[in-house]
């Protein structure tokens, strides 16, 4: 800024030692950034440096006090003119030598002193002749507008002008237009940097108690007066589902019941630390949205809050978690930790740091080398409260080569033992319920169809735990694969003609056909006493009144059924006359007697149903030859029954279909298993072999190799995450290990560096509950304030006892160490029998928002 400048003129020095000092003080002093210089007007310069050669104080040529006059537009405001020329209408001098010419010439009353700042510009430095001109104003007050000049940062400027409190929370808004604001993120930028012209105006806004911020509060879970009204346990706080994201919720709080990174935030400690220039970084937008969140649910205030601008900047940069799918709480914790950890880098310039073996070291010296160097290029708080080192040996198994590195890590992802047993459920149809089962085919049935047909040479592990495994019992005859089809009509709308489709409904059946019974009327025949036999046809259903349908070779997938099921319908019985056809009183008979007017009935009576060769996708490939004679089946015979619409709802009973009876196999209880959380921590310890996907290069022997492997815990962090790797993904299997691993409230774990043991006490769950394709993220948490136990289930928050904690659906670990915890400051509930939060399914409410302060600017570009 401009500043009025009064000096008493002291005695000066001869003409000769002034005119020396001063050329002196101008060849020494270069333009550096940051630095003052001062304009002079040229014509009193010039004089001056006249006087100083050839006159003396009482000649025509001294120049009296320094005066700028003919360099302002007026006098009143001492505004520069427009467009001034250096050299031609002023000169630049640094500072000492301004100094030094206002003592011994002083200068004209009330004359500002022409201080302006040296700049730092992309490809030059420059002293700059006309700082930026803007208006500053608070978002409480932007009627109260003040006109400043400046290079500098703006921020402490603007705190000093205002009266606001140093450790008050504030940032900025750069306002171009009556309602367009972008946001100023680096408050420590000067005004060149931070893209300012002249005639803008900066905005200043202070963080509200309840952890918003008055231009862009975010929906919250009640009304604002029960919000303002509402004082809570600070971090007992709620957050909203916005569309499956429990993944993020649980992941959140538990990274917010962990003490050393919530206080960092609470206490700001970030806003000194944000990196805008870091490449791997988000310009620090995900730490800015992260301590967002924290100070609202630390504040007290809210039941529960909505972190929808924290997906947002999630989801921005990293685009797996855009939209509203379901995703693992340990990958959104990754991505989290590392964001942070590249915002936060209190590293600016990462210098290129080339790796060194140990070459037979000790272990401590190369460990503490690896240390440095990880610290050389990563450096904030995220390294401080959570990163560990591992030790690595690679051994190659030709020349015996050992290999050790150390490594740092940010959690334990670590192993759970699986027992080699596998129960497995499966639906068995028996040709005959009472004999022994001497051949058998499986297949996984999907959609009404056979998905796959398996060989009897395939591994087990090709079957996942979500598949629907028929066993059919067969013998050593030609095995058919038979769907059942529903035939439907529908009218061309172009042509105007009618056409037939088909759809699979049931559950699909494996027959074994002697090869000499393959025509149409033996299959028809066979096809209707295995339907007959289970049920599936109603009792009564006259075949007169049937109707001959299409028939194609489908795939299909069903539900369960009975030892005794067939394909869906009951055997007919013939009638002796045509009256008692049409009356529906045919009386039983005899098989004997139904062989001897087989053929009279099939030349008279209409078909329940007609078969077609299908492929194992359900499309018709041929039909049955009308002659009757045998089909040539490829190597997987596929065919299917097509039922008209109106016989299928006569004659198939669905219900009888659908029957299954349990084997007392069924009844025994599955045993949980229980294992150790050290075991799962030694067996990520074991030595393993590297997969070919993954090879070491030996570089003794000059290629790759599948070296043993074995990782050490060699030194750990303040806050250990152990990650349990419940989700197995192999190319033949997906599965989810829902074994109770019995995990220690207070841990005590060993490392390979000379520290004693570590003791930890537990912190912070993450759970999961469900499957692959389904489940839900909750999470346990500790108070660092009170001590106490809560679960918190998105926005609902409840209580909890030490002895919930432990459960098959724990998923990640957090532990504090202990000789870094901080003790408790308040006191336990009283009454942990209750909700300490309003239940989740409060109305929510909109709020004014930005309405109280100006309805004119809108600052949620945010």
């Amino acid at each position: 800024m401009a500043a009025t400048t009064s000096a008493a003129v002291t005695e000066s020095p001869g003409l000769e030692t002034q005119r020396k000092e001063i050329e002196s003080m101008l060849q020494e002093h270069e333009l550096c950034a940051g630095d003052t210089w001062y304009l002079v007007e040229r014509r009193w310069y010039e004089q001056w440096k006249e006087y100083v050669v050839t006159g003396d104080q009482n000649s025509s040529s001294f120049p009296g006090q320094i005066d700028n006059t003919e360099l302002f537009e007026e006098l009143d405001s001492y505004h520069l003119k427009e467009r001034l020329v250096e050299n031609e209408d002023f000169v630049l001098i640094p500072a000492e030598a301004w100094r030094n010419l206002l003592a011994w010439y002083g200068m004209v009353d009330d004359q500002p002193a022409l201080e302006r700042k040296v700049v730092d510009l992309p490809s030059t430095v420059k002293v700059e002749v006309y700082p930026v001109e803007i208006f500053l104003c608070l978002h409480s007050n932007m009627e109260n507008v003040v006109t400043a000049q400046f290079s500098h940062t703006i921020q402490k400027v603007m705190m000093k002008q205002f009266d606001v409190v140093e450790r008050a929370e504030t940032r900025l808004w750069m306002k171009s237009s009556d309602t367009c604001c972008e946001r100023l993120r680096n408050v420590h930028v000067n005004v060149l940097d931070s893209s300012l012209s002249s005639g803008m105006t900066v905005i200043m806004e202070m963080r509200n108690e309840d952890g918003t911020w008055p231009s862009s509060r975010p929906q919250i879970m009640n009304s604002v007066e029960e919000q303002e009204s509402y004082r809570g346990q600070p971090g007992v706080c709620g957050l909203t589902n916005l569309g499956n994201t429990c993944f993020m919720n649980s992941a959140l709080q538990c990274l917010s019941n962990t003490p050393p990174l919530t206080e960092y935030f609470l206490q700001s400690a970030y806003l000194e630390e944000l990196n805008f220039t870091n490449p791997l970084g988000m310009k620090g937008e995900i730490a800015e949205a992260y301590a967002d969140v924290i100070k609202q649910m630390w504040s007290g205030r809210h039941y529960s809050v909505v972190p929808r601008l924290f997906k947002t900047k999630v989801g921005h940069f990293a685009s797996q978690f855009l939209g509203y799918q379901q995703h693992d709480s340990q990958e959104l914790l990754s991505f989290l930790l590392d964001g942070l950890h590249e915002d936060l880098n209190r590293v600016k310039n990462k210098e290129y740091i080339e790796l060194r073996d140990a070459d037979g070291r000790p272990d401590q010296e190369v460990a503490e080398e690896a240390w440095n160097n990880h610290r050389r290029r990563n450096n904030s708080v995220i390294v401080d409260t959570f990163h560990g080192l591992f030790k690595s040996t690679l051994v190659c198994p030709e020349c015996r080569k050992v290999s050790v590195t150390f490594d740092p890590f940010c959690y334990l992802s670590v192993p759970l033992p699986v027992s080699k047993d596998r129960v497995m459920e499966v639906f068995f149809v028996s040709l005959d319920p009472v004999a022994k089962p001497v051949q058998m085919v499986v297949a996984d049935v999907f959609n009404h169809r056979f998905y796959k047909i398996y060989h009897a040479d395939e591994s087990l592990s090709c079957i996942l735990d979500r598949d629907d495994i028929f066993v059919y019992e067969e013998g050593d005859e030609v095995v058919l694969a038979l769907y059942l089809r529903e035939r439907s009509h529908y009218r061309d709308s172009g042509s105007g003609s009618s056409s037939c489709g088909t759809s699979l409904f049931g559950h699909p059946l494996l027959m074994a056909v002697p090869r000499v019974q393959c025509s149409r009327n033996a299959l028809y025949h066979l096809f209707l006493q295995r339907l007959g036999a289970s049920g599936e046809v109603r009792a009564g259903c006259s075949t007169k009144d049937s109707a001959s349908a299409s028939c194609s070779a489908g795939a299909s997938a069903g539900v369960p059924t009975n030892s005794q099921q067939g394909a869906g319908l009951q055997q007919q019985q013939p009638c002796e006359t045509e009256e008692e056809e049409e009356k529906g009183e045919c009386p039983p008979q005899t098989n004997e007697r139904q062989a001897k007017r087989k053929g009279y009935q099939a030349r008279r009576r209409k078909l329940l149903f007609s078969i077609h060769a299908v492929n194992s996708n359900g499309t018709t490939e041929r039909g049955m030859g009308e002659d009757g004679s045998a089909f040539s089946f490829s190597s997987q015979p596929y065919v299917a029954i097509d039922w008209d619409p109106d016989m299928k709802k006569k004659c198939y009973n669905e219900n009888e279909a659908e029957k299954y009876v349990k084997h007392q196999s069924m009844e025994v209880p599955h045993q949980q298993t229980t294992v150790q959380l050290q075991e799962c921590i030694e067996l990520f310890t074991t030595v393993e072999i590297l997969e070919e996907e993954n090879p070491w290069y030996c570089p003794i022997c000059k290629k790759h190799q599948l070296a043993t492997k074995k990782l050490d815990l060699w030194s750990l962090p303040e806050v250990l995450i152990i990650h349990l790797k419940r989700f197995s993904y192999t190319k033949y299997s997906r599965e989810k290990l829902d074994i109770i691993v019995d995990f220690p409230l207070r841990l005590v774990i060993s490392c390979l560096s000379f520290t004693p043991p570590s003791r930890y006490d537990l912190i912070a769950v993450s759970n999961h509950y469900g499957g692959l394709r389904d489940g839900h993220y909750t999470s346990y948490a500790r108070n660092k304030d009170n001590g106490q136990w809560y679960y918190f289930d998105d926005n609902k928050v409840t209580y909890a006892r030490e002895e919930q904690i432990v459960t098959n659906a724990a998923y990640l670990l957090f532990y504090h160490r202990q000789d870094k915890i901080r003790q408790p400051t308040l006191p336990p509930p009283s009454d942990s029998s209750s909700s300490p939060t309003q239940p989740a399914n409060v109305t929510s409410h909109k709020h004014d928002g930005m309405e109280r302060a100006t309805s004119c600017v809108n600052m949620e570009t945010d």
